[in-house]
């Protein structure tokens, strides 16, 4: 692992998201600290906050004292997140300045006919996505409340590598974020935010149905 110009325990953090994000590691097993740390190349102590820091996001589970191990995957815990999310994101766009939204449409909706199922092919359905929700948000001053939203999404990172690149699942999701750029292009702000917390929400379904 590269080391950066940032706490370690952040770096070692966001390594085992990535791992984790594209099926590394098993939902539902022990993680061996002294093998992981050698893998990575760094002390157990760096190791240990970043795993302290994932257990509080809901990303692992603590063993009281036996270590960590990674969540099960739970359709019921994947919905409430889901259904958190989407209130959060739709209360953020609501608060957000509607002059840096009017400006920030146009590159919405060019970013939204770019998500296809190439993109999906490519792997880079997350970065893709987040990267349109970011764009979206941008405008929201509230600095808690997106706190929160990051958070939130940090316990479904674990989820996101059962989404396949399925065209049909893919033109959705891409048709459903031209909605929200179209509605915020047409200074429908209450129609912008009920469209986003349908891409949530049709988003969680078609995570579900993939589900074990």
């Amino acid at each position: 692992m590269a080391i950066e110009r940032r706490p370690l325990r952040e770096q070692i953090r966001d390594e085992l998201m990535l791992r984790l994000g594209r099926g590394d590691f098993a939902a539902d097993t022990d993680i061996n600290e002294a093998a992981l740390a050698g893998e990575l190349g760094v002390s157990r102590t760096p190791l240990r906050e970043a795993l302290i820091t994932l257990a509080g996001e809901g990303v692992l589970q603590s063993n009281q004292g036996r270590g960590f191990r990674f969540a099960p995957v739970s359709r019921q815990e994947f919905r409430e997140l889901c259904d958190i999310v989407a209130a959060l994101e739709a209360l953020a766009l609501r608060r957000s300045d509607p002059a840096y939204l009017e400006r920030a449409a146009p590159q919405l909706l060019r970013l939204a006919e770019e998500f296809t199922a190439d993109v999906a092919e490519r792997q880079h359905i997350e970065h893709h996505d987040d990267e349109w929700h970011d764009l979206l948000l941008g405008g929201c001053t509230n600095e808690r409340l997106l706190d929160l939203i990051t958070s939130v999404k940090a316990g479904m990172r674990r989820y996101t590598h059962l989404l396949s690149g399925e065209t049909t699942l893919m033109e959705r999701a891409a048709e459903e974020h031209r909605r929200i750029a179209e509605r915020l292009m047409a200074g429908d702000l209450e129609g912008a935010a009920e469209a986003l917390r349908d891409n949530w929400v049709n988003g969680m379904e078609r995570m579900i149905s993939q589900l074990p």
